[in-house]
Formats: C-alpha cells, sequence, structure tokens
C-alpha cells in the first residue's frame, strides 16, 4: 500500500500557492484493507476514505473505460494492481496529474512541469475527449490561472473543438454544468471562462444566449467599446475586481441577454431588451437548474438595470415603481446586489473603469428612507384595506418627493 498526494496540491505547490486542500491516492489497497487501517469510507460512488487522524481524503487508484455518452459513460475498476501512473492518466490536465509521495518525491510522467513552466493547459491524452465535463474544466482553470498567464495549448483547443463538434456536449446533465459554471464565475478572471469557450468554438453549443451578443453594436456614446459581447465580459470582469459574490456575478452575466435579439431597424439603439432578456433569462435557468436566489437577482437586475442607471431623471411614482417591484422592503440584501451589479455593468465599459456611480447610492438611500418610514399613524385613523394601501403610496411618494428636492437643493448629494 503506497500513498500521494495529487492534482491540485501537488500543482498549487509547484506554482508557490498556498494549498488549501490535499487529495491522496492510495495504491496497492482494497476496500478492505482500508477499513483495516482506520479508515472511514464515505465515497457513494468511489472508494474514497477519510484518514483516521488527519481526516483528508484518500481515493483508491482507479482506471476508466469509455462504454457510453456523457461523464457518466466509463466503466471504472478499482483494482489494487492500479499504478500511479495508470491512475493520473484519466486526469484532465497535465498539470493536474502529478503526484507526489509521502517523501515529497514528484511523480510527473506526463509532462505537467514542463507545462507549468510554459504556462500551458494541455490534455494528458487522447482520452480527454470521452469527457464533456472536461471541455468547462479547461475554462475554468483558463479563468483561474490566467493572471499567471496560462493559456490553453493549440492541441488541446483543437481536442474541444472536436467534442463540440461530435455531439458529446449534448450528453452533459444540467446540474454538472451548473457546477463548472458557478465555480467558474468565483474566479478571479471569470470573462475567461467564456472567452475560452468562444476561442475553442464550443460557446456557441453550450451557452448560444451569450455568444450572440458577440458581434451586436451599441451606441460608441455610451459603450466606446460598441461590440455587445465585449461589455458583457468587461462587466463580468469588473463584477469580479469588485469583490461581489457569486450571485450577483450571475446578475451581472445575464443582465444584457436580451440584446441578442434587438430588431435590426433600430440598432446601434437597444430599445425594449430588458424586456425581451427577461424570457431568454428565465430560460438560461431552467434550462441549466440555476438556483432561486441567483434567478430572481438576475432577473430583477435584467428588467431594472436601466432605469437604476436613469435615476436622477426618473419621476418620483417611476423611482417608487422600481422601488417596489425590485422588492427593496423584503429583500433588502437582494436589492442591494441588484445594485452592485448595475455599478458592474457601469464599469465595464471602455475608459469607464473607474467612473463613479452615485445612481447606486441614491437608490439605496431612497430604500432606506421607504424601510423606515412608520405608516402607524394612518391605521390609528381607521384606515385599512384600499384605503390604507392608497394612503401608504401617497406618503412614500411624498418622501421620495422631498429626497428628489433636496437632491436638487444640495447637488453634492449625487
Amino acid at each position: 500500500m503506497k500513498a500521494y498526494r495529487v492534482g491540485g496540491c501537488v500543482r498549487d505547490r509547484l506554482l508557490g500557492l498556498t494549498v488549501q486542500d490535499i487529495d491522496w491516492v492510495v495504491t496497492g489497497a482494497t476496500v478492505d484493507e482500508m477499513a483495516a487501517a482506520g479508515f472511514k469510507s464515505i465515497g457513494k460512488d468511489f472508494p474514497v476514505f477519510l484518514h483516521p487522524e488527519s481526516k483528508q481524503e484518500y481515493a483508491l487508484a482507479r482506471s476508466e473505460r469509455k462504454t457510453g455518452p456523457g461523464y457518466r459513460g466509463f466503466e471504472v475498476s478499482f483494482d489494487p494492481a492500479t499504478t500511479i501512473e495508470q491512475d493520473l492518466q484519466r486526469r484532465d490536465l497535465t498539470i493536474n496529474a502529478m503526484a507526489e509521495t509521502e517523501d515529497g518525491e514528484i511523480i510527473d510522467p506526463y509532462g505537467g512541469r514542463r507545462d507549468l513552466d510554459a504556462r500551458l493547459l494541455r490534455h494528458v491524452s487522447p482520452a480527454f475527449v470521452e469527457d464533456p465535463v472536461r471541455v468547462l474544466r479547461v475554462a475554468r482553470f483558463a479563468a483561474r490561472l490566467h493572471r499567471f498567464g496560462f493559456r490553453v495549448a493549440d492541441e488541446t483547443r483543437e481536442l474541444i473543438r472536436q467534442i463540440g463538434e461530435s455531439g458529446e456536449l449534448e450528453a452533459l446533465v444540467p446540474e454538472r454544468v451548473w457546477q463548472e459554471l458557478s465555480r467558474a464565475l468565483d474566479e478571479p478572471d471569470p470573462d475567461v471562462f467564456f472567452t475560452t469557450l468562444r476561442d475553442c468554438g464550443v460557446l456557441v453549443r453550450l451557452f448560444p444566449e451569450i455568444d450572440a451578443l458577440y458581434g451586436v453594436p451599441q451606441t460608441a456614446r455610451y459603450h466606446p467599446e460598441v461590440d455587445t459581447g465585449v461589455h458583457l465580459m468587461m462587466a463580468l470582469k469588473q463584477s469580479a475586481l469588485l469583490g461581489f459574490d457569486n450571485e450577483t456575478r450571475f446578475a451581472v452575466l445575464m443582465h444584457d441577454l436580451g440584446k441578442a435579439t434587438t430588431p435590426a431597424d433600430i440598432l446601434p439603439g437597444h430599445r425594449g431588451h430588458e424586456a425581451r432578456g427577461k424570457d431568454l433569462v428565465a430560460a438560461f435557468c431552467r434550462r441549466w437548474r440555476v438556483p432561486r436566489a441567483h434567478r430572481e437577482l438576475a432577473l430583477i437586475t435584467t428588467e431594472f438595470h436601466t432605469l437604476v442607471h436613469r435615476a436622477f431623471e426618473l419621476r418620483p411614482q417611476t423611482l417608487l415603481e422600481v422601488l417596489l417591484r425590485a422588492d427593496c422592503l423584503r429583500k433588502p440584501e437582494r436589492f442591494r446586489k441588484m445594485l452592485d451589479a448595475c455599478l458592474a455593468d457601469v464599469r465595464g465599459r471602455t475608459g469607464f473603469e473607474n467612473r463613479d456611480y452615485p445612481q447606486a447610492d441614491y437608490f439605496a438611500r431612497l430604500a432606506a428612507r421607504l424601510r423606515e418610514a412608520d405608516h402607524a399613524s394612518l391605521r390609528d385613523r381607521g384606515l385599512e384595506g384600499k384605503a390604507l394601501g392608497d394612503a401608504i403610496r401617497r406618503e412614500r411618494l411624498a418622501l421620495i418627493k422631498r429626497e428628489k428636492a433636496l437632491l436638487r437643493d444640495d447637488p453634492g448629494q449625487s
């Protein structure tokens, strides 16, 4: 029985990064022998164990044989005779196919250290094409390691293109796609996930709504970058630079989908793209089984982002409508995230990367005023039902009008 550190912990240590988790692979052992050594079984589909003292994960070495479509179409063997080299061969990228003995010796049969030095994401073997999830994983690693200068090797890009053309991507299950997409959004350069997929010719097959934005023009006065796809990636990049959470980054990714359906005769304007975009966002979320919180934030961001941009020119009635329809009273945290997404949208334009965005502060202040308002006196007067609702609405409009008046008197507030 031999144990090896494998995969990401070896890669990250060689890159000089902090190692978060350590995964181990064990050769020369059976399930019964692991149990006899005190390891606790935790694997449902594969023999994975917790070390009795360190609680780190130990998996039995395995080999795979393709038997059907998709990432589930494999026959897996956990024969104790499986070598560490055979186990590493089934991995996706060479930089993830290194192992380290307990004494610190690096096992590198597929050139992982060479590709680390060359900053290349290269597949381990031709078997790469057998698992379509690897397409998403390569793009995610590109998003993670872009800051270190990594790029996808030409031959790996070609294999990904072949996977796209083979129809294997259609075998992906929604949960796995969402898992990889969500993890990609949390990477330092989430935009690189999508640009990598596009460079490899598979963005259109996986996320056609996003691919369709490329080549769609916008008014240069407001969008010097012009191309809507480029703008979307710039906004997503800003959401990462600003440190926004996963839900907010997803809302930024979704907010302009409607621009791909703008009638040609009104381009480069995009009147009505918000309403058209809501249906596309809803369909995207259904297809990939996006969590409810992500979906709801994406929908209100899509519907209201342009109105938030125009905050200072809106009438009190329109301001109140946005505040209430975006549910700022019952879901203040979600409302704040929508404003964050709007900030990323504004800064995701050439030359606007450091632009102030007082509109967000203004809307946040209005929302806070509405939440602080006390309407008890109306109930004390015996108002109820529609009469009470109308009276509360009048008080809220009066409050917003006072705020607008203060803004006129002191423009510095904006």
